[in-house]
């Protein structure tokens, strides 16, 4: 994904922001608040100076629900409805396309090398081919509706988690390569949460990475991926609504129901594998300003900022060294998705132009007999390394996989 910068002053890190609601086109000129003007479904704006960089328009997004796809579209999932909207980076109008599918999508995700999309409809998850459009899988192993969605970072894993408090490690090798009629068998359930599962986030690292999951039973919790075991579980005061991790993986960051946001150290010593976070005694570790739930966590590239969504119709942005808001944006309505990303060339440049449209997306599953028989002429696709269970990198670095 090309990434845009300007002059010397490198890349340019933006803040993507939908409510459930109108939204402000960014903070204004003054850079400290603002009231929300316009209507659209995301608002996008740099990250230092607060200046407005696209707005998004054409309806609500759920939350979980906003994702960008290959650094050249943006998708969100339309706040109860069966669809979900996308629009290419460069315009800034209506949205450009609309996906049918067969129910509200209640949370989505896209992998990041723009290959794959994920969307959680109820209690099942659906696998779309980007390229073709194909849907090539529906997994059925959670029992009630899925609450998010996540890639590792090198697109061989993604996690699930639920309000039947199941997290659930899938390798996308073995749901790509499942025979016809049956069922991928998944890599690692976790149930170590005894209430649904809030939010989900993967680290840096492919397979080897670590996960962190939040959870209504006031815990959050660190698991490896490559192992499935438990690596640390920190219980609070009141429930978990949103987890991130910074870049380093130094500190996880955890938002409550009450609107506080704690921040984790991961590297203290001794190590404890169950500990209790107090707030009376850790107090410097606690970020405060909002007033209803955190719904969104996402921290910058350098680990100095932390940005925050809340259902009290404010996005939030601070020191993290220092625990100070440097910046408030207020909305009309909750914010469902909040995120930092470094801005794709494709968001500032108004010239720009997908290297390829997306195609029509399947309401159905795409038969493998039909793939059996495609051309041995067909598109190999490079799905990135570690597709292969049990960590053998050698000879599974490509899966050859044609589009019809």
């Amino acid at each position: 994904m090309a990434v845009a910068s300007v002059g010397i002053g490198g890349p340019v890190e933006v803040a993507v922001v939908a409510a459930a609601g109108e939204t402000s086109l960014g903070p204004g000129s003054g850079g400290s608040s603002s009231n929300s003007s316009g209507s659209g479904c995301c608002s996008v704006w740099e990250v230092g100076s607060g200046a407005s960089v696209a707005g998004y328009r054409g309806g609500c997004c759920a939350p979980r629900g906003l994702t960008l796809l290959g650094g050249e579209h943006l998708l969100g999932a339309q706040l109860g409805k069966a669809c979900v909207g996308a629009w290419e980076l460069q315009r800034k109008d209506q949205l450009q396309q609309k996906i049918i599918c067969p129910g509200p999508v209640a949370c989505l995700t896209a992998a990041p090398n723009g290959l794959y999309i994920l969307a959680g409809i109820a209690e099942s998850i659906y696998l779309w081919e980007v390229s073709s459009g194909n849907l090539l899988a529906i997994l059925n192993r959670h029992y009630q509706d899925l609450s998010c969605l996540a890639f590792t970072d090198d697109s061989s894993h993604f996690l699930s988690g639920a309000k039947d408090c199941l997290v659930i490690v899938w390798s996308l090798y073995s749901v790509l390569q499942v025979e016809h009629g049956q069922s991928p068998e998944p890599r690692h359930v976790w149930s170590r949460h005894s209430l649904p599962v809030t939010d989900l986030c993967c680290g840096v690292g492919g397979p080897l990475a670590r996960a962190a999951t939040a959870s209504l039973d006031q815990t959050a919790k660190l698991w490896e991926v490559s192992s499935g075991n438990l690596l640390l579980s920190v219980v609070f005061d009141v429930s978990i609504m949103s987890v991130t991790l910074d870049l380093a993986e130094y500190h996880m960051f955890c938002g409550g129901l009450d609107g506080s946001i704690f921040q984790v150290d991961l590297c203290s010593w001794p190590v404890q594998r169950e500990r209790g976070f107090q707030s009376e005694q850790e107090n410097g570790k606690i970020f405060k300003g909002h007033r209803n739930q955190v719904t969104c966590l996402s921290v910058s590239t350098d680990g100095s900022l932390l940005l925050s969504g809340s259902h009290d119709e404010t996005v939030r942005l601070w020191d993290i060294q220092s625990k100070q808001c440097l910046r408030t944006v207020n909305y009309k309505g909750p914010i469902t998705n909040a995120f930092l990303i470094l801005a794709p060339a494709n968001m500032l440049n108004p010239d720009s132009k997908p290297r390829i449209p997306l195609p029509k997306f399947s309401r159905h599953l795409h038969s493998t007999e039909n793939m059996d028989n495609s051309s041995s002429e067909g598109l190999t696709l490079c799905l990135g390394l570690h597709q292969k269970e049990g960590g053998d990198q050698e000879d599974s670095r490509f899966l050859p996989f044609f589009i019809p």
